[in-house]
């Protein structure tokens, strides 16, 4: 993982990216970008760049750990929890979400992001750095034991 990463003519530190998400105009059609934006990098504090990557290939080109139901890709170096989300009578958002990706900002302030992935399996991507979470890790198979072969003793030295 490089410690710096370049977008456009942003240098970026590595540690101060949160997260990759996909990004899509506005639909009133009053941003109207000179490139094909795919990708919106947000940074610890929230504030954002966008990049011609999707968020899939910004993960496999700087080692970050991709959700794909959500097409959100995570920085492992950052430290994530995860709280089960459950819509309020005050928020009730339109998509289904069900998981919090909680973090804190520079300042220590917490930070959230909504995800329709399950908690568990956010927990297995994210935080474990699990590639195929759910499918069970087969044990090793145990080397047959083998006889200890028995070491000669040196013979003792004569006293002079």
């Amino acid at each position: 993982m490089q410690n710096v990463i370049t977008i456009g003519q942003e240098y970026i530190p590595v540690e101060q990216i949160a997260f990759i998400e996909a990004f899509e105009p506005p639909a009133d059609g009053r941003f109207k970008p000179d490139k094909p934006y795919k990708g919106r990098v947000v940074l610890l504090n929230r504030e954002s760049v966008l990049t011609e990557q999707t968020p899939q290939e910004f993960a496999d080109t700087n080692e970050f750990r991709f959700l794909p139901e959500d097409d959100v890709a995570t920085n492992r170096l950052i430290s994530f929890r995860v709280r089960r989300f459950e819509p309020r009578e005050d928020f009730n958002p339109a998509k289904p979400f069900q998981t919090q990706l909680i973090w804190r900002d520079p300042d220590g302030n917490s930070r959230t992001k909504l995800l329709l992935t399950k908690p568990e399996m956010v927990i297995a991507i994210v935080l474990r750095g699990e590639t195929e979470p759910g499918v069970e890790r087969k044990a090793r198979p145990r080397r047959p034991a083998q006889p200890r072969a028995s070491r000669k003793r040196a013979a003792p030295r004569a006293e002079a």
